[in-house]
């Protein structure tokens, strides 16, 4: 019997080296399928940096933009503010533990898809520390748990993004609901489209087969560093909606509503900036180059935009305001975390430049025409600059312009059965890369109004949206929360 296992073993070997002989696809086929990707390696830089990253990003949100929003609405709605940017850091915290991270960073369970994930990291199980999550690194891994950490960071700020849209008008319990639900249906399925991907292991011995169980974003090839997509974009259409749903505050357009507290708005601004080194050159997963690179471009395109802000406000206002600059300063960060990883410094500075030009019009003279209330400029800003940064991503990545390129992992090199992150950077197409880039903005603005309006219209069958006239005129920190930002 063992006679006969053997000749049928030997006949196989021979019919697949006939087979192999005869038609060299299956010859290609067959060697690339016995090359092994080296097991990942983790480093401990790479894992502290990366809890760094995660705690920066965190200080973007509490307490970095509960003061810029805070700062910016009317003293009677400033405990309001506070309070609702807090709640949305815990709940969306707690949902993402729960089945957050596993629907947007996890293949199907039983089905690929190109929009959510699965359940394999369900409840945070299967975290374990022997099984690293990838980097952008062939053989370099990421604790996972730290993975999880940093990408709930940004769950949290986009999430709490959305509600400067329709500031000092939706209840609390309204916008309790609106976080549970916009996570749910509009964040994670973005977030999974363009940034899941098996790792550079996979792509690199099987890039076809590995793509193809990747996001639908990321399978068109498109570029997101940071998030100018998956979060700003996203945030601002969100934020967008619901402001035209809730309408004007009563007495918009009649009544003056200067910010409140431009001294914490300016505070809230500088810590933005400063966790945003967190969010863009975290987003590199690796204390490397291409962390280092990010950092330079959060500097440079930042304060070009605030410089160009600025400007651009003392030539037709006639002063210079810290509103504006403070603006600015976040306008370009919009901008800029989309390519902060692919563009070179003068491509960034270019970037920011435009972005607070764009965006100063945005927010003054297109939304004076229109008439609507965006009440903390969540559109103008984020939603505006974030497509102006995505497209911008196409043109400034572009190694003829200083670019650091895309890298192409089909064609790493192999030695000795195993693969080096000796990966090249691929050929650019420049205006090929902007119309993907096109695509999967116009993507995200159509998947967030749609998912949005939906959320809305739940919420407002459920608890309903806006709070009554008295209660907006006497102000939400009272009426919602029986508290007072300041007891004078």
């Amino acid at each position: 019997m063992k006679t006969v296992w053997r000749n049928l073993a030997l006949f196989a070997v021979a019919a697949a080296g006939a087979a192999a002989i005869m038609d060299p696809a299956f010859a290609e086929e067959a060697a690339k399928a016995a090359v092994k990707a080296p097991d990942l390696v983790v480093n401990k830089a790479d894992d502290g940096w990366m809890m760094t990253s995660s705690l920066l990003v965190l200080l973007m949100t509490v307490p970095g933009l509960a003061l810029f929003y805070g700062g910016m609405v009317r003293t009677k709605n400033m405990l309001s503010m506070l309070t609702q940017v807090l709640m949305i850091q815990c709940i969306v915290c707690v949902l993402w533990f729960v089945y957050g991270y596993s629907l947007a960073f996890t293949e199907g369970s039983g089905f690929t898809s190109p929009f959510v994930g699965g359940f394999s990291r369900l409840f945070m199980q299967g975290i374990d520390p022997k099984a690293p999550a990838a980097t952008f690194s062939v053989g370099v891994g990421l604790d996972e748990l730290v993975y999880v950490c940093f990408q709930m960071t940004f769950a949290a700020i986009t999430t709490a993004l959305a509600i400067g849209g329709f500031a000092e008008r939706m209840k609390f319990s309204a916008v309790v609901l609106f976080a549970i639900l916009w996570l749910t249906i509009v964040y994670i399925p973005i977030a999974h489209s363009v940034w899941f991907n098996p790792g550079p292991n996979d792509l690199a011995v099987a890039n076809d087969a590995a793509t193809a169980r990747s996001g639908y974003g990321f399978q068109m090839g498109a570029l997101d560093f940071a998030g100018g997509t998956v979060v700003h974009i996203n945030a601002g259409i969100a934020g967008m909606v619901g402001a035209l749903l809730l309408g004007r505050r009563i007495g918009f357009g009649k009544e003056a509503m200067p910010p409140h507290s431009l001294t914490l708005t300016m505070v809230g601004a500088s810590l933005l900036w400063v966790g945003w080194f967190g969010f863009n050159a975290g987003s590199a997963l690796e204390a490397n180059a291409s962390a280092v690179l990010a950092m330079a471009n959060t500097f440079v395109a930042t304060a070009a935009a605030g410089v160009s802000w600025l400007l651009v406000e003392w030539l037709f206002k006639g002063k210079p305001s810290l509103l504006g600059l403070a603006s600015g300063v976040v306008a370009g960060l919009v901008a800029v975390t989309p390519a902060s990883g692919y563009a070179g410094p003068m491509g960034a500075l270019v970037l920011g430049a435009v972005a607070g030009v764009v965006c100063f019009f945005m927010v003054t003279a297109v939304k004076s025409a229109l008439g609507y209330d965006d009440t903390l400029d969540v559109f103008g800003v984020h939603a505006i600059g974030g497509f102006l940064g995505a497209i911008g991503t196409g043109i400034v990545a572009n190694p003829l312009y200083g670019g650091a390129g895309i890298t192409d992992y089909a064609k790493c090199v192999v030695k000795d059965g195993i693969v080096t992150s000796d990966c090249p950077i691929a050929a650019y197409d420049m205006w090929g890369q902007v119309f993907i880039q096109f695509k999967n903005a116009m993507i995200t603005v159509c998947w967030s109004a749609i998912g949005s309006l939906i959320v809305y219209l739940i919420v407002a069958a459920i608890v309903g949206l806006r709070v009554s006239a008295e209660t907006e005129r006497e102000g939400l920190d009272i009426a919602e929360h029986g508290e007072r930002a300041y007891n004078m």
